[in-house]
Order: structure tokens, then sequence, then C-alpha cells
């Protein structure tokens, strides 16, 4: 046994013998990392992730991760070799995000290579990513929002923009709500669906979590402006219906909308307004941040958001909790009153 150091040696000797024990590692002497790689994205990811997300996973692998570890033997990957990946990738020009969701792939993967008893740890857990510079979120003013709305007035995609805007949904469950997913008699909205893209085909897929799965109440106004909306789309169908995907924002054949084509449109509406621009992504966040601002329960607005946990929906928007406290001290304030009085 071989080793940089005494105590390499030493560490590696008792991990030997610890595999020895406990039976492990037998299936894996002398498979290499890209094999490895190999067989977990067949047998492992693409049985278990949506496309989309299996098309990142072999991105990673094939262009970055075989290329740079394939060769190495699985059971003799060290943290080192990961992290001397990562520095050149990095000054390679890949962004420091980028190189954070190869590391996420590479974690993914060595997690299940522990579980199959491969190795006994995972080298990637032990490699800390790149930091990565949050984005600041910049949501609408009460104004702004309202100037962005009248700005959109007559757009055939208004209706899109206030669901997004009232709502809070992500643009692919807003371009995946289908009108079975619509009660305008109760006034509720089911988000069960997010419309993908994926080798140039439109699917409808399950949403990410538990969570984003969620039926929200709608507000009169949106109730009114997606009748509105609907009776619009009926008028601009030329003849029979030409799809079959029941859309409730569509182009005017029935098929889905791409949503870089919707960016592009709503960026246009920014620059009519005279707005600042934004991502689309930012009518989720004003959404939130109005809410919180007047007052709603953050657990409210998370299960409206359909945030996975509580602590996401805090850490987004701590910019909102200044006023929310001052907000809930005044409110001390007028109650210590009603009791001394």
């Amino acid at each position: 046994m071989y080793g940089r150091s005494r105590e390499q040696v030493r560490r590696l000797l008792a991990e030997a013998l610890a595999a020895r024990e406990s039976g492990t590692l037998t299936h894996a002497r002398g498979m290499s990392v890209g094999s490895f790689m190999d067989l977990w994205l067949a047998e492992v990811a693409k049985p278990s992730v949506r496309p989309w997300t299996f098309k990142g996973y072999e991105v990673h692998v094939r262009l970055h991760l075989k290329p740079s570890l394939g060769r190495l033997a699985l059971d003799r990957l060290e943290p080192a070799h990961i992290q001397r990946l990562f520095n050149e990738k990095l000054k390679s020009g890949l962004s420091p995000k980028s190189v954070r969701y190869i590391r996420g792939t590479l974690r993914t993967a060595l997690n299940q290579a522990v579980r199959w008893g491969y190795i006994l740890r995972n080298p990637a857990a032990m490699v800390d990513g790149p930091r990565v510079e949050s984005y600041e979120i910049q949501p609408f003013s009460t104004s702004e929002a309202r100037t962005f709305l009248e700005s959109a007035r007559g757009d055939r995609l208004r209706a899109l923009y206030s669901v997004a805007l009232t709502m809070g949904l992500r643009q692919g469950e807003a371009l995946g709500l289908r009108w079975q997913d619509v009660d305008l008699d109760l006034g509720l909205l089911t988000v069960s669906k997010q419309l993908q893209r994926f080798d140039g085909e439109f699917r409808l897929v399950e949403p990410k979590t538990r969570r984003s799965r969620r039926t929200l109440a709608l507000p009169a106004k949106i109730v009114r402006e997606l009748r509105d909306h609907r009776q619009r789309q009926e008028q601009e169908r030329v003849g029979p219906a030409t799809s079959d995907w029941n859309l409730v924002f569509c182009r005017i054949d029935g098929q889905p909308l791409d949503g870089t084509v919707v960016t592009h449109q709503f960026h246009r509406l920014l620059s009519k307004a005279g707005l600042p621009q934004r991502r689309f992504h930012d009518l989720r966040h004003s959404c939130a941040t109005m809410l919180l601002a007047q007052g709603v329960s953050p657990r409210v607005v998370m299960e409206i958001l359909g945030h996975s946990q509580i602590a996401l929906t805090m850490n987004t928007y701590t910019h909102v909790l200044p006023d929310m406290k001052r907000d809930a001290a005044m409110r001390m304030d007028r109650a210590i009153e009603e009791l001394e009085r």
C-alpha cells in the first residue's frame, strides 16, 4: 500500500480493513470514475429524474467530469483531484455557478457509490464549490407593478403577466397551466404541471417537489381577467381547435409558448412602460415581496410560492423583514396601550 505520507498510508490501511470487515468495495475494484459515471447515468439518474435534469447531468459528465477524472480508479479518487478540476474550470472561464452545478452532479453520483458500497466516503463532499455572488432580486414596487400592468393593457398575454405577478408562479408553471387546472367558478388554480422544452420538443412534466404542486385561491380581479382572456382566446382561434394541449397561455394555434420568446416580449413591455429591465422570474419575487409587505404570514407566502422549506422563503426575502419587524413593534405598542387603559 502506497501513499504520500505515513499518515495517508495509515488512513488508507484503516479504510481497507474497514472495507474487508464490511464486505464493501469488492464490486468497484478496478472500476474507473468514468465507468461508474456512465453506470450511474444509465441505471440511477435516467430512470429517476426529469428529462431536463438528466440532460444537465449528462452534459456535466460528458464535457467536464469524464475528460478530467474519468481514467482515475473510483476508489483512488481524492478531494485534491476534484479541487484541481474546479480550479481548472474556473481558469478556463467557466462561471462559479456552472462549477457548482458540476460539483452537484459529481456529489450526487458519488453518494450513490457510497450507498452501493463502492467507496467508503464521498470525496466531492469534502470540496467546497466556488463562491457564487447571489443575484439581487428586483421586485416591482406597487406603483411599478401598476405601471407595468397598465402598459400591458391590450396585449394578448396580459393575463399571463397578471397571473405570474399576483400568484407567484414560475414561468414554466404559468406556461404549463391548462384550463382544466383552473376553476373560475370556485376561483381556484391548481399547479400540477410545468412546461419544459427538451431537445426542441415541449413537454408537460411534474413539478419538481411535492410542495410545488399546490392549489391557490384566485383574486376576483384575476378571475375576471382570465374569463376575458379565455373569451379572446376562443375568438382568435380560426376553425376547429388545432391543438389538444388546452393551455391557458399559448400561441394562436394552441401550441405552447416558448419561454425565451415570452421573456423577450416581457422586456419589450418593460421598455414601453419606462421601467428598469428585470428577469421574468422577478414577477414571482414581486408577488412574494408585496404579500410580505402587506403582513401576510411567511408560512402562507411559502405555501403560495411552493417553497419546500420556510427557511428558503425567509432567506430569499430578508429585505422585507425589517419593515415587518417595525410593523410588529408598532402593533405591540398599540397592544400595550390597550392593556394600560
